[in-house]
């Protein structure tokens, strides 16, 4: 059985937003620019995860792995960055359940924060353009420390700022990354089953709890 957190803090991209489209874009139009052809939004699903530089070099290998040409890729990210500016909330959406799920997160009394690797010039105007920024007591983005997750120090951060102990904690997210970050700051741990993880089943990360919506964190923790 789960215990009833605190603090409840959030990943961003795949778990409360699908910016896939934002990013996919963004890409495209700068592999326009380098004059190559174009990945798609399908392919681009596969990439997500790990902050801008690496979904850049992901663009340009069209693989998940890999480095690029050092020349290239100096050429290429600072187009990709001008282009995301420019499409970042333009095309994501959140995902089914989220607003909701937030309500009622907000209406019992939790504290919230959202901790994700994405650089704070990117993390707030997307919180902003999808009206959910005000939700959040602290957010960490993944240039606000010298280290971003599976590092547990993000988490550690928001906890601290919010003065709640980790073990009244629980961190929420889609990713491998999100779990391993938990479990390094002795945080329950709760999955979407959705979201950007790699083709893995989110489940071999051994969460506390999988959902598939925001709407089952309702009858997710104990009452009081």
């Amino acid at each position: 059985m789960l215990n009833r957190p605190k603090l409840v803090l959030i990943d961003l991209d795949g778990t409360l937003v699908d910016s896939v489209p934002d990013l996919a874009e963004a890409g495209d139009r700068m592999m326009k620019d380098l004059g190559l052809a174009p990945r798609g939004e399908d392919a681009s699903r596969n990439w997500v995860g790990n902050g801008v530089e690496r979904f850049c070099k992901r663009t340009l290998l069209g693989a998940l792995d890999g480095e690029p040409d050092d020349a290239l890729f100096e050429k290429a990210l600072p187009l990709f960055t001008k282009h995301y500016q420019e499409t970042n909330g333009n095309f994501s959406r959140l995902f089914d359940g989220v607003k909701e799920g937030l309500d009622m997160l907000q209406a019992q009394g939790y504290k919230l924060g959202c901790v994700t690797n994405k650089a704070a010039d990117f993390t707030i105007p997307l919180l902003k353009s999808k009206g959910i920024h005000d939700y959040f007591g602290v957010i960490v983005s993944g240039d606000t420390l010298a280290v971003k997750k599976p590092d547990p120090a993000p988490l550690l951060h928001a906890a601290k700022e919010l003065g709640v102990s980790p073990e009244e904690s629980t961190m929420l997210g889609d990713s491998m990354h999100d779990a391993e970050a938990g479990r390094r700051a002795g945080f329950q741990v709760v999955c979407v089953s959705y979201g950007y993880n790699h083709g893995h089943d989110i489940r071999d990360a051994k969460p506390d709890a999988v959902i598939d919506s925001f709407m089952e964190l309702e009858g997710l923790f104990p009452s009081n």
